[in-house]
């Protein structure tokens, strides 16, 4: 099945990500409620929303990511790091990390006027 395109994923309302409780958490089985949904249907609905929000939040992380890459490596910083160290901090290879820069300052131009 493809997934949706970015804009298409955006329109998306997916379930927020609540943090569960932390003796929910030390019980393997247990998994944001849904071990206790009996009604397949309702099964369904839940962690169908469940999917789709933990990859609205993995897109958005990675967005994050990639800004953060960029604004490391930004030239006019005084502080700049290479491609090479940003690899290393989130243990990406090199060549990741320099898309990762690349995809990033195409968002930063983005936001700016």
């Amino acid at each position: 099945m493809a997934q949706p395109e970015r804009n298409e994923r955006q329109r998306l309302r997916p379930a927020p990500l609540l943090f569960e409780p932390s003796e929910a958490v030390a019980d393997p089985e247990h998994f944001f409620g849904l071990e206790s949904l009996e009604d397949p249907k309702e099964l369904l609905a839940r962690s169908t929303e469940l999917s789709l929000a933990f990859r609205a939040a993995t897109d958005r992380a990675v967005e994050f990511q990639a800004v953060a890459a960029a604004q490391l490596a930004d030239p006019r910083r005084f502080d700049r790091i290479t491609p090479a160290e940003i690899a290393d901090r989130a243990g990406w290879t090199e060549d990741y990390a320099k898309k990762m820069i690349e995809f990033g300052r195409s968002l930063l131009d983005d936001v700016r006027p």
